[in-house]
């Protein structure tokens, strides 16, 4: 091929990919010739009306199309970002609670909330064990005090994980040299030395965590009553508060995933026992060896300690193993299991990271309305008791 058929063929592969995208010839008219890439053509060769695009190798003279004006009678629809739950519902099927719930805030730190659910006759203390990781505990105990909380109640949560993730979750400082539940375990300091007001939910407290209680477990080996230290600096507390003003109402305490000595102290200082349960197999597996070590707990230590509250996490709906979980529990715990379940949420894994509960974080999402209703469920539980408690004074 001679320089004229070489010239020949580039001018007709530049007329034929003009346009279309094809690095073609830079030009000191147009330096950047070839970076453009219209729509594809239609089988006859020619380019649907109105969707013509102009690349940047553009014949001169050509002039661009004129961009057609959006009609002012219809404006565009805002873009909502949806939060990608596992099982997602139409808001219409909300129950009515969880609408009124949603459109709620939270009172701020300087407000008073006023009580709609109804209080205790005596102070509830449920542990929130389960010595399954990855449940859930942590987050369950943190929300649903939260929730609590948020309604008027006067709520207490105790940290006794070594990784003090609720109380990163409650806004807390638990580095070492905070005080923390440690000094009132092994050091046996009181218990309202430690405890500190949440700063982004009212009537929430906390005693946290720091990493010494790491080694704790190994310091009450050789201590006398080591079962016994959190029932007995619990109890101590609760009394002083009442006698100074109004007494805590719930008060939770988050285990470790463990059955050691700072889970066995939970359980000695507890009335109920509270239990998520991941929809899961091994979830199941591990209840069964909870239960066992809850029978040793009130054969040796603590006859009052019983199952109150089994709540579902992580459900997702779309799965056939979720709904078998969940129907397994219920056959052998038909009056422990509450009615609500817990969706993965994404809203629900990022309000740690911000220092806050999913309550405060998003309460319209789907896992703050969940425990929401959790919540409420646990605290209608007690009007039957307060009720009977009332007749029979009467």
């Amino acid at each position: 091929m001679n320089a004229a058929q070489m010239s020949s063929s580039t001018t007709a592969t530049d007329v034929r990919w003009s346009g279309r995208g094809w690095p073609g010839e830079a030009t000191p008219e147009c330096p950047t010739a070839g970076l453009g890439w219209p729509p594809a053509p239609a089988r006859d060769g020619t380019v649907p009306p109105g969707s013509e695009a102009v690349s940047r190798e553009t014949p001169a003279g050509r002039q661009p199309p004129e961009p057609v004006a959006a009609p002012l009678s219809e404006p565009a629809a805002p873009v909502v970002q949806a939060e990608h739950d596992a099982d997602a519902v139409p808001r219409e099927t909300v129950p009515r609670r969880l609408q009124e719930a949603s459109s709620r805030r939270p009172p701020s730190s300087g407000a008073a909330a006023a009580v709609t659910w109804p209080r205790p006759a005596a102070t509830r203390i449920l542990t929130v064990a389960n010595q399954k990781g990855g449940v859930g505990k942590t987050t369950t105990c943190v929300n649903v005090a939260a929730a609590m909380a948020a309604e008027g109640l006067r709520v207490l949560v105790i940290d006794i994980d070594p990784q003090g993730n609720a109380s990163t979750a409650l806004g807390l400082e638990h580095h070492t040299g905070v005080p923390s539940v440690y000094d009132v375990v092994v050091g046996g300091a009181p218990l309202e030395r430690v405890v500190q007001p949440c700063p982004t939910v009212p009537n929430l407290w906390c005693a946290p965590a720091t990493i010494d209680l790491a080694g704790a477990e190994l310091e009450l080996v050789s201590m006398v009553a080591r079962e016994t230290r959190l029932h007995r600096a619990l109890t101590a507390y609760l009394a002083r508060a009442a006698e100074a003003g109004p007494s805590m109402d719930y008060v939770l305490i988050d285990c470790p995933p463990s059955l050691g000595l700072l889970t066995v102290n939970a359980f000695v200082a507890a009335a109920e026992l509270f239990i998520p349960i991941q929809c899961e197999y091994y979830a199941l597996e591990g209840l069964s060896q909870l239960l066992t070590n809850v029978e040793l707990v009130r054969s040796h230590l603590n006859p009052d300690l019983r199952v109150s509250t089994i709540l579902l996490t992580m459900y997702d709906g779309r799965t056939r193993l979720s709904a078998q979980v969940a129907d397994e529990v219920r056959t052998h715990f038909p009056s422990e299991v509450l009615r609500t379940t817990v969706p993965r949420s994404v809203r629900i894994s990022e309000a740690p990271s911000h220092g806050q509960t999913v309550i405060t974080y998003d309460p319209s999402s789907s896992g703050a309305l969940s425990y929401i209703e959790a919540a409420g469920e646990i605290a209608e539980r007690a009007r039957p008791r307060v009720q009977a408690e009332q007749e029979a004074m009467s």
